[in-house]
């Protein structure tokens, strides 16, 4: 069987294909924010990204129609459990229109692959969307009535280092109690308790430390003031793709503002370090979650190939447990992987429901 994996982020298109578990190759496009703010919304970018797959495809000689099995990463549709689920009209539509309330370019890999699975006639999955909620009911509440936190986090990638990690030491993911952090173009810190997701930042929401390309958790009254010059389309593009690296510098390469900061620039300097010790204060409150009671603290994503934020996380909470790190994400192979399991009949595959996971209390 001929996978081709799917992977739209908020700086990059990275792309696979498999041969059943035999990777063929995997390749990632990176877009600068001048690039990505040239589209007015997440979806005007598909005809962009589709094209960036399909040249990937080309340039290793391998025709569109020989895929069997296409899956993309996906989002933005209602709130769905963890796992495998198959891509239908339903999810197609729910995640174009942003039913659940974000909007993150990981969509675009659950509408290329049912644009293109429907085309072809062949299967189509998402694995761990981004809307996977698995919150506990004190993670939901808020201070405003009727509005609740809601779960958008990196969790493909946080559940699939989630299981190495258990089991490089012979234990199952189930068993264990993590701090896992997704740092890169958008960060998420979550806390895992026994194979659930119970609490975590939510990254494009306003939510959590600011990023290469999102504004992070800021005071409302601050936001209510930056509302009074700008408008809310303004301030929805500054929580997933004109805040933080790109509103201070007008890029959201790391490797640019990190060399910035090695030649001495003060202003770099000091938003690099505060973007690592905003990491840490969520690393805390999620072993608040957890009661202190944390197997480990892991960190992932592209940017920790930065040493200086490896060690820096490292100085601020190794006292809570040891920190391990696996750089980049896995994110190509958990999809390919948990997509063969259902295709060998190994697993199921969930049917997308059409209804959020939570939907509000009884008393709302």
């Amino acid at each position: 069987m001929r996978l081709l994996v799917i992977n739209p982020g908020s700086t990059s298109t990275k792309v696979s294909v498999f041969d059943d578990d035999a990777e063929v190759f995997t390749k990632s496009v990176f877009h600068d924010a001048p690039l990505l703010l040239s589209y007015t919304t997440t979806n005007d970018q598909m005809q962009m990204r589709k094209q960036v797959v399909l040249d990937l495809l080309r340039n290793h000689d391998i025709a569109i129609e020989s895929i069997d099995v296409f899956i993309g990463r996906g989002g933005c549709a209602y709130s769905q459990c963890a796992g495998v689920m198959a891509i239908d009209r339903k999810l197609y539509e729910d995640t174009r229109d942003d039913k659940g309330g974000s909007d993150h370019p990981a969509k675009l890999g659950v509408m290329m692959a049912y644009e293109w699975g429907s085309e072809y006639s062949k299967p189509m999955y998402t694995v761990n969307p981004t809307n996977v909620d698995e919150f506990s009911d004190l993670a939901r509440v808020t201070g405003l009535k009727g509005v609740y936190r809601r779960a958008q986090s990196h969790v493909l990638n946080q559940k699939g280092v989630a299981r190495r990690y258990a089991e490089s030491i012979g234990r199952r993911y189930e068993e264990c109690s993590l701090v896992v952090c997704h740092i890169d173009g958008g960060i998420t810190v979550s806390a895992h308790s026994n194979g659930r997701m119970i609490d975590g930042t939510e990254g494009a929401g306003g939510d959590g430390p600011f990023t290469p390309t999102r504004l992070g958790s800021i005071p409302l009254m601050e936001v209510a003031r930056y509302l009074e010059s700008h408008t809310p389309a303004e301030l929805e593009a500054m929580c997933s793709r004109s805040g933080g690296f790109v509103s201070h510098f007008g890029t959201s390469n790391a490797d640019k503002v990190h060399e910035m900061v090695y030649a001495g620039d003060a202003h770099a300097t000091l938003v690099w370090n505060a973007m690592i010790y905003q990491i840490c204060k969520s690393i805390g409150s999620m072993a608040v979650v957890l009661r202190g009671n944390v197997d480990q603290i892991i960190l992932t994503g592209g940017l920790v190939r930065f040493d200086d934020i490896v060690s820096a996380i490292k100085e601020r909470t190794e006292w809570i447990a040891p920190v391990s790190v696996y750089p980049g994400e896995v994110e190509q192979e958990e999809m390919a992987s948990e997509v063969l399991k259902v295709i060998k009949g190994e697993e199921s595959a969930h049917k997308y429901t059409g209804k959020p996971v939570f939907s509000g209390f009884p008393w709302d």
